[in-house]
């Protein structure tokens, strides 16, 4: 009898200590999130490829929506960590009037310190690249009438220019678009030498402008557009600082911060080596190659040994 109840003694003692084992805390994964365009993909695609490759469990949700939806999930805790652009904080925080968003260094700093004291957000180091609002036209207009800045621009439309612009009625519209360009460079475009198209796609204004359909020369786009150089077309300099500068940045939650640190040291490099040459490259191979946006991420880290 006695060694039943040894053996009993032992089993219960093995069952006492399963849940602790039970409780030994798992890896928390990490949420990466991203913006439904093709540049938000592909740099959550690099912060998603960079985490797996320092040995931390992920869980895929880019392309989850526009703006508003990745703002409210990440504040609410539902995602960890995507992709932003700096100048969205004149509209996260209703501050389009300051100044400081259209400086580069400015705008990072005001809303890595709002951002942080605010909603325990850390804005992580950003890109050398703006991708604000520009205006882009074909490179034989550009070299005909000499045009590299939106002061020349301004000048050639005062000059009695032929010009139509292919843009939507919220670049046309929002005082920080267009009008903040006629503002600054002193011009002011008439409806006749507007194209207003329905939607905000700037493939179809920069397609217009390269094909003057219409007899558009000039087109809406973003200063890191893919589509640029596939097209033939310049965006023009904003040397006046017009326009906000939307330079991207990772956004984490602090909390995930302090569980993984590493993740600051490892997109540093990822994200200071994005300068707008590159981007307009890697998002050319995805909106105009049709590549996929994570074997483009992936091949880009791996080419420039920014993979651990």
């Amino acid at each position: 009898m006695r060694r039943y109840v040894i053996l009993g003694c032992f089993v219960a003692c093995v069952l006492a200590l399963l849940p602790v084992c039970r409780a030994a805390p798992a890896q928390e994964a990490v949420r990466v999130g991203s913006k439904l365009d093709a540049e938000s993909a592909l740099l959550g695609a690099m912060i998603l490829r960079v985490l797996e490759a320092d040995g931390i469990r992920t869980i895929d949700r880019l392309q989850l929506g526009p703006t508003n939806i990745l703002r409210s999930a990440i504040i609410a805790g539902e995602i960890d960590i995507y992709p932003e652009y700096t100048g969205n904080g004149a509209l996260f925080y209703s501050s389009d009037g300051d100044p400081a968003w259209k400086s580069a260094g400015a705008g990072y700093e005001r809303i890595r310190s709002l951002d942080r004291a605010r909603h325990g957000l850390i804005w992580l180091a950003p890109a050398p690249a703006d991708n604000s609002w520009v205006i882009a036209v074909p490179h034989a207009v550009a070299r005909a009438h000499q045009l590299a800045t939106m002061a020349d621009f301004a000048a050639w439309v005062r000059g009695g220019g032929r010009v139509r612009l292919a843009a939507s009625a919220e670049f046309v519209e929002s005082p920080a678009a267009l009008p903040a360009f006629e503002r600054a460079y002193d011009f002011d475009l008439r409806p006749s030498e507007l194209l207003v198209l329905a939607g905000g796609d700037t493939a179809v204004t920069m397609r217009a402008a390269a094909e003057r359909i219409s007899g558009v020369n000039a087109a809406m786009a973003y200063g890191t557009d893919g589509a640029l150089s596939a097209l033939d077309l310049v965006a023009l300099e904003d040397p006046k600082a017009a326009q906000l500068v939307y330079a991207p940045a990772p956004v984490v939650r602090a909390a995930v911060l302090e569980r993984y640190p590493v993740i600051a040291d490892s997109l540093a490099p990822v994200f200071r080596s994005l300068d707008a040459t590159v981007l307009r490259r890697l998002n050319a191979r995805i909106t105009v190659n049709g590549e996929a946006a994570r074997q483009v991420a992936t091949e880009y880290l791996a080419s420039h040994g920014l993979l651990r």
